[in-house]
């Protein structure tokens, strides 16, 4: 997608109307799509938001390849934005909305529909503008590759593949190094979690480490994703009615997260040191496998009593956790996982769940959250969930001995919390509900890319 500025360049305008419900008009004098809104008046984030994506869905329903939009129009809509974020926002908005993973569908006669530019009138081209453009354009090609990567099948990106994608992502971006450890490299640093999950797959477990140094001799901001490549539940393995296992290629979302929202920052050349571990292994089901009631030594050296097979992505977190505070010392830890189906019974699909024991944390990642459109709302982390996770058999137990359903999106974080330094700075994003997309998102089915614009948001604010 070309972005532009000025008014002689062609294109279809967008114009919005009160009621109006989509209408293309198109003759001598006049082509233009007309976009209805409940009201010609200021709207929220999450209105402007969904109105902005629209524009873009709207036109490649039409087969519309070129837009003309003003930004008095959109100022009028958002008049709590300045231009440059009215511009940056629209820009990254309309990438997001352009996106569609066709890569292994034969394509029609026509080609698939898209948008090949998009211009501004009412707006002059100046190197502020020029540089929002550019900011949209890179956070929005992150995320999009985010949802590459979440989409692809379990086939195509496993621990392996995965870490050569991590390689991939950094190339030609200065101030990266990337580490890749293996299966030895694991078993010296003892990593008994990550090892146990993995003993089911022929896949061999990989633990991926990207370092940027943008901020001098700084601690680093820390993002920790679940790499699980592939879920098949292990042992316990999970139900094929209602939809789960065919999704869960996707249980690595939060892993492809942190990659290339660490990418993004990269590439934005903030000026912070930034880290990104992730833990990748299947999860299969083999004469190998793990086992309920088996006992996993962790490389914290805490044991864990295997309750169920199915909460392995708090497994290998726990290791990622521990070798990430043993390694870089951070001044913030951020996991970022697709751990539990009880945070989508808890919120939904609108919101991401987030846990910290810091109140400053918890407040300010609702902020960015509501401004980047990753948004997220918090659960507790109190003391008294401690007791659901008490093992007879070893220092805590991966779920709760009763196998109680109840607060399990709430025992997932407390179990990482057991493998946090109590002093240490530290949020669990169970991103489970905002995995796949929904219709209100105005996005193509499939991976959504979040939270990378949120932890873009928290390290440049940070």
């Amino acid at each position: 997608m070309k972005i532009q500025f000025g008014e002689k360049n062609t294109g279809v305008r967008v114009v919005f109307n009160e009621h109006a419900g989509v209408r293309f008009e198109k003759n001598e004098n006049v082509s233009r799509i007309s976009l209805g809104i409940r009201k010609l008046t200021p709207l929220g984030n999450r209105e402007y938001t969904v109105l902005i994506r629209r524009v873009v869905r709207e036109a490649r329903s039409h087969r519309i390849a070129a837009l003309l939009i003003s930004v008095n129009d959109l100022r009028k809509l958002s008049p709590a934005l300045s231009d440059e974020q009215i511009v940056e926002h629209a820009v990254q908005n309309w990438i997001l909305a352009d996106f569609e993973f066709n890569q292994h569908k034969t394509p029609p006669k026509e080609g698939w529909p898209t948008i090949e530019s998009i211009s501004f009138s009412d707006c002059a081209p100046n190197s502020s503008m020029k540089s929002a453009v550019s900011r949209g354009e890179i956070v929005a090609q992150e995320v999009n590759q985010c949802r590459i990567l979440a989409n692809m099948s379990a086939g195509e990106i496993t621990p392996r593949t995965l870490a050569q994608w991590a390689k991939n992502a950094v190339k030609g971006v200065s101030r990266t190094t990337v580490t890749i450890h293996d299966k030895k490299a694991l078993i010296r640093m003892k990593a008994g979690a990550i090892l146990g999950v993995a003993k089911g797959s022929a896949e061999e477990p990989r633990l991926i480490v990207l370092e940027y140094k943008g901020g001098g001799k700084e601690a680093p901001i820390a993002f920790v994703g679940k790499g699980v490549t592939f879920d098949s539940g292990g042992i316990n393995i999970k139900p094929s009615a209602g939809g789960s296992l065919e999704e869960m290629h996707l249980d690595m979302s939060g892993g492809a997260a942190a990659i290339h929202a660490f990418v993004a920052l990269a590439r934005l050349k903030v000026k912070k040191n930034i880290v990104a571990i992730i833990p990748s292994v299947e999860n299969m089901v083999d004469g190998a496998s793990y086992r309920p009631g088996d006992i996993l030594t962790s490389m914290s050296g805490k044991t864990i009593e295997v309750i169920n097979t199915d909460a392995e992505g708090r497994l290998i977190l726990a290791d990622a956790l521990t070798y990430v505070q043993k390694e870089f010392s951070p001044r913030l830890i951020v996991d970022i996982a697709t751990l539990t189906g009880a945070a989508l019974v808890a919120l939904g699909q609108g919101a991401s769940a987030i846990m910290t024991k810091n109140p400053e944390l918890q407040a300010l990642f609702v902020k960015l959250g509501e401004e980047s459109g990753d948004f997220v709302w918090p659960l507790p982390l109190w003391d008294v969930y401690k007791e659901n996770l008490e093992s007879r058999r070893a220092d805590l137990a991966n779920i709760p001995i009763s196998q109680s359903r109840y607060g399990g999106a709430i025992n997932g974080g407390m179990f990482l919390s057991a493998f946090v330094d109590p002093k240490q700075l530290w949020v669990h994003i169970d991103m489970a509900p905002r995995m796949t997309s929904i219709p209100s998102d105005q996005l193509a089915h499939g991976a959504t890319g979040e939270p990378v614009r949120l932890l873009i948001a928290l390290a440049q604010n940070y």
